[in-house]
């Protein structure tokens, strides 16, 4: 320190002030006289220094003696634990007087020995904010119990932790399914408008028996929807003649092999089923002409993914999965059934399925959620499901019977009568 001049100055200037001693020691310093020992004891110092106001003065002068006082209290800075919020919380508000808006009362100091424990028992008024939670609860108690179950359950939960079923996107892919539908639906008229040498009973037995020849090929599901989907929209853009309506189905159900199989069919295996009625460069030609009259777009949203997701909602069972796709595999040969999106031919078939199980309407509000339609809307398709089950088996188109007449579909074709109440069903 006695290096540094201007710092003693300074603090010498001020004892100098308040007339306390030290003053030779200045002026030793200031002419360069060096000081034997500029030590002083803290006490000392603290006696000659300025002194400022306390915030908590521990002594009054009244003139004559000091009076000593009390040092005040300080608020003790205690956890917050349940005794401590249950003696906050029991406080109730301050009224607020008309005109004025209502302030932030402060928590009050707490000091060791004042907590008091409060009793679960105890009556005390309740905060503000538990009040309107126990109102909001109350309104859920007065809601219908099985809806509220219902939409409080996410589907897609269980697979929170498969990677491969992306159940964190499954809502907005969907929805996207939705919008994309119909962009791939055809024109219910398609065939008056567009086609002079085919007719829709020719289409009707077209896709019979391709799903006879899918049935043989073990196929995946997939393959079917995609390949009547090709189909209707190469037709719907593009004439032809009668003689190559066979044509365009078995290269239709190629090109379907080739998006969704892992272990596609060779084009002679399709020469061979269509009994060589083409030969492979007449096959390859078409499918050139195919992909390029549909601009190379075979990424279309059918029946099969939606049909999965309503199961899925319906809680359903191994036996209301075969009857539902038995029923969509019907409206697949049914030309008058290109009217109705896939979404809403996949909810009625469920719809319809899960009535012909249980002889009762079975639609919840969760399946009416995730679907997006009502039993009202579903009835008209429903209604003609429930025709096409009737006849089912009768006639010359028997390709969909036969499959789900078998013992690996369950033969649910053969030991479930349609239900016929939903033909009684009348809409006001």
């Amino acid at each position: 320190m006695a290096g540094r001049k201007e710092n003693v100055t300074d603090v010498i200037r001020s004892t100098k002030t308040q007339g306390g001693v030290g003053g030779t020691k200045a002026a030793n310093l200031k002419s360069g006289v060096p000081v034997g020992n500029n030590r002083r004891a803290l006490s000392e110092i603290n006696k000659n220094i300025i002194r400022v106001t306390p915030a908590y003065p521990y002594a009054v002068n009244n003139g004559k003696k000091s009076i000593p006082v009390k040092k005040p209290l300080v608020p003790a800075r205690r956890p917050v634990t349940r005794n401590f919020s249950a003696q906050v919380t029991c406080k109730p508000p301050l009224p607020v007087p008309e005109g004025k808006k209502a302030k932030i009362q402060p928590i009050p100091d707490v000091v060791e020995g004042d907590l008091k424990i409060v009793d679960a028992e105890d009556d005390f008024n309740e905060p503000m904010f538990v009040q309107h939670t126990e109102a909001m609860l109350e309104e859920i108690d007065k809601m219908d119990e099985d809806v509220y179950d219902e939409l409080a359950l996410d589907i897609d939960e269980a697979e929170k932790n498969d990677p491969l079923a992306v159940a964190e996107y499954a809502d907005e892919i969907y929805a996207h399914y939705r919008k994309q539908e119909m962009l791939s639906c055809v024109s219910p008229t398609y065939m008056v408008q567009q086609q002079h040498d085919i007719t829709d009973r020719m289409r009707t037995i077209l896709v019979d028996w391709l799903v006879e020849v899918h049935y043989k090929f073990e196929l995946m599901e997939e393959t079917l929807y995609l390949t009547v989907n090709l189909i209707d929209r190469f037709l719907e853009r593009q004439t032809l003649s009668r003689k190559k309506l066979q044509l365009v189905g078995v290269t239709a159900m190629l090109l379907a092999c080739k998006y969704e199989e892992v272990s596609v069919p060779v084009v002679e295996d399709f020469i061979v089923i269509s009994d060589k009625a083409y030969t492979r460069d007449e096959v390859l030609v078409m499918e050139k002409e195919m992909v390029n009259t549909l601009q190379f777009n075979l990424s279309v949203p059918t029946q099969y993914v939606f049909v999965k997701r309503f199961l899925k909602a319906a809680e359903s069972n191994k036996e209301w999965e075969l009857l539902s796709f038995y029923l969509v595999d019907m409206c697949l040969v049914e030309y008058e059934m290109l009217k109705f999106p896939p979404s809403l031919l996949a909810a009625a078939a469920v719809y319809t399925a899960g009535c012909t199980l249980n002889r009762s309407k079975q639609w919840t509000k969760k399946s009416q959620h995730y679907s997006n339609y009502t039993d009202h809307d579903l009835l008209e398709c429903a209604k003609m499901m429930v025709c096409l089950h009737q006849k089912s088996g009768t006639g010359k188109h028997v390709s969909v019977f036969k499959k789900y007449g078998t013992s690996k579909y369950g033969n649910v074709a053969r030991t479930h009568q349609p239900a016929n109440f939903i033909l009684d069903d009348v809409w006001v």
